[in-house]
Formats: C-alpha cells, structure tokens, sequence
C-alpha cells in the first residue's frame, strides 16, 4: 500500500485552490484544525437561514429573515456623520426602509438603482413603528435569484472568515469531491436509505429545510457512519494484529488456584468465575490476550486478576500488575500478599521510591525469575527492568495508560498478554470507541458481604449537624473520608480549600482525630497520612480527589463529598465506592450549595436513586457528552468531526461488528469492498491502519 490514492489528491490539495479562500483566509482555516479541502468537506453547516421567498413583509411577523422583491424608491444619505444612509423601498403590499452604516453613496446607488427591482434577503426589525432591514445580506437583480439559496447552510465561523466565503468555498471543495466506490456493506446501506458518499456530502451541505441539519438526517447519519468505520477498522486491524503476533500458551491445572480459592472468606461471583474463565481460554490460546476486565466499584476484579497471573505463574512465567499511583501499588500488594504466599509464590512491589541496593537485589532476582509477581506503577517501564519470563501485564485503571504504553509493556517479554482492569463503568459506545482493539469481560454483580451505600443530599447550610453527626460517629468508632470540592481553575485554590477544611475539622473533633492529603504533598507525606488512616490512628481522612480511585479502608463507612454538584457523575461514584466495603451500615452525603442548577440537581438524584455504575454512566453520557465523561483529553477517544457518540450511540457497535467481519472475510482488504474500504482509510487519515495493513 504504497501512499494515498491519486483519486484521493485532489481532497488533499493546498486550501488556496479553493474559490475565495487566499493564503490569509487559509492560515486563519488551518490554525482552526482545517488544512484541506477535505476537511472543509466534513465540516456541515451547523444551522441553516430559510430564505424562502415571501410575496411581502406583511407574511412574516418581525423579528425575522425575509426574502422579497422590491422596488428601489428614494436614498436618503445622512445629514450628519454616523447616522445611517436610508434607502425606500416598497414590496408587493407594504413599503420600508433598507438600513447602511458607514456605506460609500456610489456604491450604494450602484447597488441600488433608483426604479429598479431587486431581490433583498436580510433580517427584518421593527423601529419606531417603521419595519426596516439593516445591511441586507444578499441584494440582486430578480435574474439573479438562484444565487440566494431558498434554505442558507449557516457554517461554523472561525475569525476572519465570513459565511459568504464559507458557502463559496464548500461549493467548490464539493467539485473536487469524486465518486468513491462504496465501502459499507450493500445490505446495510439498503437497510437504512443512506445516500452514496458523494451524494450525502452534497446533502448535507444543500440542507433543503432544518431538518436536513439534524443528527439523524439520512446524509448526515451516512456520514457520521463513515467516520466510526474508519475508527473501528483502525481497531479491528490493531487487534488482528495483536491475535497475529503469536502470544505463548500458558495452560495451568489449577492447583495454585485451588489453593487461594480455599483462603477466600467467601465463594466467587457467577460473573467473576465467567471472567476467570474468559481470561483463561485466551492464555491457553497461541494468540496473544489484549482483554478489558469493566467492572463496577467493589465488583471483585482484583481477584479475577490474581486468578490470571496465577495460570501464567503456574505455566512458568511471570506476571506483573500496573497500578497508576504508590498508594493503590502498595494496596494491590498487601491485599494480593497473604493470598499469594497461600499459594507459596514470591510477590513484590517495585516503585520509584525503591533505591540503591534493595532495587538492585528486587532487579536481579526478577532477572532471574525468584519473583513469581511484580506489582508496580511506570517505574516497571524503566530500561534497567528486565524479567526472565513476563508473559501477562494487568493493568489497573486503564485511562492512565493510553494505547502507546500497553504497546511499551508489550516489549517488556516475548509477547505479553495485557489484561486491563477498569473501575469506570462506560456506556458501550465509548467502550467501543476507546477500546475496540480489546475483548471485554463484564463483572456485573457485587461480592457478598458488601453492603448497600445509604446516600442523601444535604444542603451546605446544614454543615454544622453534618460536623455533629460526624463527631458522634468517630466516637462509635467509625471512620470517615471528608472529599473537598474540585476547584477547576487552580490546584492552589483546591489545596487551600482542603486545608481550611481540615482546621475547622480538627478544631471540632480534636487534634490528632483527623487527617490530610491532597495532591501538592510530597509523595512519602501523603502515604504516611494515609497509613495512618488505614491504620485506624486518624478517623478523619480530609483529602482532594487523590483517593477517587481504588483505596481500601474497610473500616471507613462514612463518605462526605462537599460542594458534590461540582462533580461528575462517574467520579461521584467512584469516590461512594470507597465506603461499604465493610460489615457497617455506609452512608455517603452529598453537600451541595444552593441553588443548584437543573442539571446539577439531576445528577445528584441519578446517584441518590441507584448504585448501579453501568446506569449512572449512560445516564451521565447523556447529560453532559462523550468528551467530558472521559476526559477526552487524556483519554483514547478519537475527535470526531461529524459522528456524535451520544446520539450516534448505536452506529458504534454496528462499526465495530462489520469492521470485524469485513477483516475476517479479507484480512488483506484486497476484494472491491476491501480496497474502498482502504480509499475510506486514506480519505479519514488512519495512517496507523494503513501501516498495519501493510505489514500484514
């Protein structure tokens, strides 16, 4: 696949060959994110102007755009300087006024010959009881009427740029536009009417009435569908490779695992025994595992985990578990210790605080395979790091980790299988948009022994019985996470919060009762104050979001969460599953200041009604878009310029299964369907696809 088809070349070409676009106009384009007229071509009008044409203004009600032919009466230039040039004009039934600020009289009267027609199209308003249409956006001779079009595409603006320049421009990147073989499976376009590509870009950009402009809008649905293709291809290609790279099989008889099954206090889940099982299948297998373990806070996966590593431990190998910070790394060990020493194996922690001799001996005897289990966080990507025989990473809380550094890890031994651990539940088409390279295992049910989390909102105003309750608490023996508020802006407004917070706290419940952490502190300052929670010497832990995700204090059953309409669905779960997970009867309160908004009250309520994750997340999703629900940012999400993973939710996983299927059917892509399919490639800039394709 030697570079972009010739067909494609004239899409790709420099923006200045577009009508009205100079080289100014394109840097201002290109500085937008727009450097070609392809992506001018998938840039749609965001709302659209009918300029239908009116027999008079008497037919719309003011204010409105109205389109009429008139007769052009009197001008009337200004008496004094920065007063308007008038213009008389009078329609069919009614006469009015056309409006200019600092306008040149000849050109005007160039314009506007005194009785002569002409078509005007502008907004019409009334003042002191006169209706009159300030600097009318189109004025041409009644021969000319097509240049006004009956429904204007209104474009999304970027400086500089007008809408006129806009409409220029798209009409002439649409003539560049070829016929393109068709790469979505013929039963599937049938199914759903969708228009040719070519067909649908002109649609879309000739919208005819507001209903051309919405999301579900046939042209519109084509080409949103066109974008999630490439973007599953691009996954389904990254994932035929990872099955093509031979993994090793690591077959276990179960022995380690029967052990450590008979330490649990209780029996395994039915979803978890699924997982196990799933992931088990795949280590056995020749091809290497690239497998995603969702499950809800508190669903077990930590076990499923220790399950996999023993079956690669037990087969010969080594494993290694990835957490994002110290704290949840050292958790991981001293829940994962005793069980793993039930099974006689060896486990140990590698982070960047390890130093000098004691790293040294860790590393050799890594090298030298006396370590069954490593569990550590980025500093197990350190070059000096090397295992004798690593056959299966798991990777806990994945959004830390992009795609990049599941790759890195896959360096580390022969061919390391990857098993990624997320607490988040996501709603399936973000799932699929971030991880369609990946198999998925679902734990949908809660372990016994956890109990249900009581949740109330509570005004601000009543924080002192909240401090009240808390006191009486904390002399039951209870213990309590205090989470003080996000402060977007600034970490230094956060912290100072957090330290306010905890003075008050310590002055109401006495010294030495409550604790701090947030994210300025010194790594080994913010573990000591944790230790000492976990411990049980603090009661009160104050802290920012530093403990959102994955810290274990089975004693802790009370969790506040102030000002909790700052805070996103999904983090606000996250932090309520830090209570519960002992015997006591949790309760989580979500102090909120007043008035709060429609929505902020909504998601407070979704929380207060359910503890299921999966639900929360779709329900979050919905309120507040893809982007903001993980962060796209940091997060693998693709940006997509004309799909809309809210409302084009369902194309997702359609994308994904026909991605898969046309791959299986033609791994090489080299069929008719399989060669548009690469033109659609090309045309969506997936050049990480077009690599994959061909070194397979």
């Amino acid at each position: 696949m030697s570079g972009r088809p010739e067909i494609l070349f004239p899409l790709f070409a420099d923006l200045t060959r577009l009508d009205g676009i100079g080289p100014k106009s394109a840097q201002v384009l290109t500085g937008a994110g727009v450097s070609h007229p392809r992506d001018l071509l998938f840039t749609l009008p965001a709302s659209g102007i009918d300029r239908s044409r009116r027999n008079s203004l008497t037919d719309v009600v003011p204010p409105a755009t109205a389109t009429v032919e008139v007769t052009v009466g009197a001008h009337q230039p200004p008496r004094n300087r920065g007063r308007p040039y008038r213009v008389f004009v009078d329609d069919a039934q009614s006469s009015f006024q056309l409006v200019f600020f600092h306008a040149r009289p000849d050109y005007l009267q160039r314009l506007l010959p005194v009785g002569e027609r002409r078509l005007v199209s502008g907004k019409v308003e009334v003042f002191d009881g006169v209706a009159q249409m300030v600097h009318p956006d189109h004025v041409v001779p009644p021969e000319a009427a097509a240049d006004i079009p009956a429904f204007e595409p209104v474009y999304p603006l970027h400086a500089g740029i007008t809408q006129k320049a806009m409409w220029k421009a798209t009409r002439s990147a649409l003539a560049f536009a070829p016929d393109l073989a068709e790469w979505i499976d013929p039963a599937l376009k049938a199914r759903e009417g969708w228009p040719d590509w070519k067909g649908a870009l002109e649609a879309a950009h000739n919208p005819q009435s507001s209903q051309d402009i919405s999301p579900f809008a046939k042209s519109r649905e084509r080409l949103a569908y066109d974008e999630l293709l490439a973007h599953q291809l691009t996954l389904a290609l990254a994932r035929a490779a990872t099955r093509r790279s031979k993994g090793i099989a690591s077959q276990d008889t179960g022995v380690l695992a029967a052990k450590v099954l008979a330490q649990l206090p209780y029996e395994p889940t039915g979803a978890q025994l699924r997982a196990v099982a799933e992931i088990r299948d795949d280590l056995a297998s020749p091809f290497r595992m690239n497998r995603l373990l969702q499950g809800d806070v508190g669903a077990g996966k930590t076990l499923v985990a220790l399950m996999a590593l023993l079956t690669v431990v037990e087969a010969g190998g080594q494993g290694v578990m990835m957490a994002p910070t110290e704290i949840l790394a050292r958790q991981h060990l001293e829940g994962l210790k005793p069980l793993a020493e039930a099974a006689g194996l060896r486990i140990e922690v590698l982070t960047g605080r390890d130093k000098g001799k004691l790293r040294r001996e860790k590393l050799d005897a890594l090298a030298e395979g006396r370590i069954n289990i490593l569990v550590g966080t980025h500093a197990v990507f350190q070059a000096d790091v090397h295992f004798h025989d690593l056959r299966l990473a798991v990777i806990d809380e994945q959004h830390r980790f992009g795609v990049a550094q599941r790759m890195e890890l896959g360096t580390k031994g022969r061919a390391v299988d990857v098993l990624v651990m997320t607490a988040t539940p996501i709603p399936r088409s973000l799932a699929l948009a971030q991880y369609g390279d990946m198999d998925v295992s679902i734990l949908d049910e809660k372990p016994p022994g956890r109990t249900p989390v009581q949740t109330a909102l509570v005004s601000a105003t009543r924080m002192d019985e909240v401090v009240e309750k808390l006191r009486r608490a904390v002399n039951d023996g209870r213990q309590a996470y205090w989470v003080c508020p996000l402060v977007e802006e600034s970490e230094v407004l956060e912290v100072t919060a957090a330290e306010e917070r905890f003075k008050r706290l310590r002055a109401a419940l006495g010294e030495g009762v409550v604790g701090l952490v947030h994210g300025q502190m010194p790594p080994s300052d913010k573990d000591a104050a944790m230790a000492r929670f976990v411990v049980g010497e603090t009661k009160v832990l104050v802290a920012t979001t530093v403990i959102e995700v994955g810290v274990d204090v089975p004693n802790a059953s009370i969790m506040v969460i102030e000002h909790a309409e700052r805070f996103g669905l999904a983090q606000l779960h996250q932090l309520r599953g830090r209570v519960g997970r002992g015997a006591a009867a949790s309760t989580c309160l979500l102090l909120y200041q007043t008035p709060l908004s429609e929505s902020g009250k909504r998601r407070l309520e979704i929380l207060r009604e359910t503890e299921d994750g999966f639900r929360i997340s779709e329900e979050d999703l919905a309120m507040r878009g893809a982007g903001d629900v993980i962060g796209t940012a940091q997060s693998g999400i693709p940006r997509f310029r004309i799909a809309d993973l809210e409302r084009h939710a369902g194309q997702m996983a359609t994308a994904q299964s026909d991605a898969r299927k046309l791959l299986s059917d033609d791994p090489t892509l080299t069929t008719e369907r399989g060669k548009a399919a690469r033109t659609l490639l090309w045309l969506m800039e997936q050049d990480k696809a077009i690599r994959l394709i061909s070194v397979g």
